[in-house]
């Protein structure tokens, strides 16, 4: 074949590097936009942190005739002026404790093992999860340890040392399923009273009905009485599924914390939306390198040579931060623009927090409004929180889609979950009411849904189907 040379001529929609850098400083929440700002002070030498609280000002356009006549730098502000000269910021500090491991690892230390069985044990502690299960069978944990640690062990050598884990705290660390666990947590308790025993007996025999709540029959296969029962079955729930969780020095996913964006006052009928940018350092470009292009300039406006180079870098360092400070205005912008929408759109909520009151509402509804796209919407509600009278709100949790009631109303389906969770908390648990009569209950109060959406609605609740719901 013929080599040959062509001309075609196409059009194509790339984002430009600003467009990039703005899209991905909108996502971040208030915690993680201040340590890219951070991050920028220290990649980019002309920006630095702007102590003193100047006016707002827009970035204009970038060249050298500008970086020479232009008096100041513009700077930029994250929120409305609400403080005083006076006010000093106040850093947010998060400290973290010991991890579990490193807590069950400290009390390794206090048992007479030599340095193998140590180096074996600490293996295991290693293995375990934060809900303090070990969810690996000990072989692959051999394997792992003569292969990462060069240590040949067996199987036998490392349950003795798992039954020393065992033993430490919190109660039922290092189990291998919720049996082991409960078992373990009901072994270190004294066996002296009668429901206790029966606890026992019930976890170590009869595990399987006690899950599937079998209660009338397992009550004949024990031959107890319905009072004995429950005192067992009250004995096994004071259990914790989780011990991991009761340790919680480490700062882990149980104890979160969540800075909110917004700050949503509301007093005397008015609101007063502003952002949440206490800690957020304000930059500005650093007026020493303005004065450095200014001297490599001549009066004729030519460069010297050797200065070129040096005038070029500055240049492009200069031009990269104002566009940093301007993607940080238009974030700010952005980000309030959205919230005020979100804000007139869920009045009634804002007002009382009654989730019953939230209006339908989905991303293509304030996209509309704000003249935003979906995408633009969806990365300004994502990981966003807002701090309001009555606690501190998801953004994606306001979102929710429309159904529609037998008179042609749209609800939002929080009304639905409310209505839901209403009427389970009031069901006779002896005889709980399955999906088909939620249903039905939910039709007769003119909610058109079927049954995969009431189940889809419960598991949303984190509420188990009717049998798991049943208690004596």
């Amino acid at each position: 074949m013929a080599i040959s040379q062509k001309q075609i001529l196409s059009l194509q929609q790339k984002l430009s590097p600003q467009q990039i850098q703005m899209i991905k400083l909108l996502e971040l929440p208030t915690v993680q936009l201040e340590q890219r700002i951070k991050q920028e002070i220290e990649e980019n030498i002309v920006l630095e942190e702007d102590e003193r609280r100047s006016e707002e000002e827009e970035p204009k356009e970038i060249s050298v005739d500008e970086y020479l006549k232009e008096d100041d730098t513009p700077a930029y502000k994250s929120r409305l002026n609400h403080f005083s000269r006076d006010d000093k910021q106040r850093p947010v500090y998060l400290t973290e404790g010991r991890s579990l491991q490193e807590y069950l690892v400290e009390q390794l230390g206090y048992r007479n093992l030599s340095e193998r069985e140590m180096r074996l044990a600490v293996y295991l502690v290693g293995s375990i999860d934060e809900d303090g299960y070990l969810r690996r069978d000990l072989e692959s944990v051999a394997d792992d340890i003569a292969f990462s640690v060069g240590v040949e062990c067996t199987v036998e050598e490392l349950e003795r040392l798992l039954g020393i884990i065992h033993e430490l705290e919190p109660q039922g660390v290092g189990a291998r399923n919720l049996q082991e666990c409960l078992l373990l947590q009901m072994g270190q308790l004294s066996q002296s009273t009668p429901t206790r025993r029966l606890a026992m007996k019930i976890l170590t025999h009869h595990f399987d009905e006690f899950v599937k709540k079998h209660y009338e029959r397992l009550m004949a296969r024990l031959q107890v009485s319905e009072e004995e029962f429950r005192e067992a079955i009250a004995e096994i729930k004071r259990l914790s599924p989780k011990p991991g969780n009761l340790y919680s020095e480490g700062g882990t996913n149980a104890t979160p914390y969540i800075i909110p964006d917004f700050l949503l006052d509301y007093q005397d009928g008015e609101f007063q939306l502003s952002l949440n940018s206490y800690n957020v350092p304000e930059v500005k470009v650093n007026r020493r390198y303005v004065e450095m292009i200014r001297d490599m300039v001549k009066a004729d406006g030519k460069v010297r040579e050797e200065d070129k180079e040096a005038l070029q870098f500055v240049k492009q360092k200069i031009d990269s931060a104002k566009w940093f400070i301007s993607a940080i205005k238009q974030r700010h912008d952005t980000l309030m623009r959205t919230m005020q929408t979100i804000l007139d759109y869920q009045q009634e909520y804002f007002r009382t927090g009654d989730r019953s009151k939230l209006r339908p509402m989905i991303l293509k509804d304030i996209a509309d409004r704000t003249g935003l796209d979906v995408s633009t919407i969806s990365r300004v509600v994502n990981s966003k929180y807002v701090q309001t009278q009555f606690g501190i709100i998801l953004l994606k949790s306001l979102f929710s889609e429309a159904m529609q009631t037998s008179s042609g109303e749209e609800v939002s389906s929080y009304e639905i979950k409310t209505l839901l969770q209403k009427c389970i908390d009031e069901e006779d648990k002896r005889h709980p009411l399955t999906d088909e009569t939620l249903m039905n209950i939910l039709n007769d109060h003119g909610y058109c849904i079927a049954r995969r959406t009431v189940a889809k609605y419960r598991e949303m609740l984190d509420i188990p189907v009717a049998r798991l719901r049943k208690q004596i």
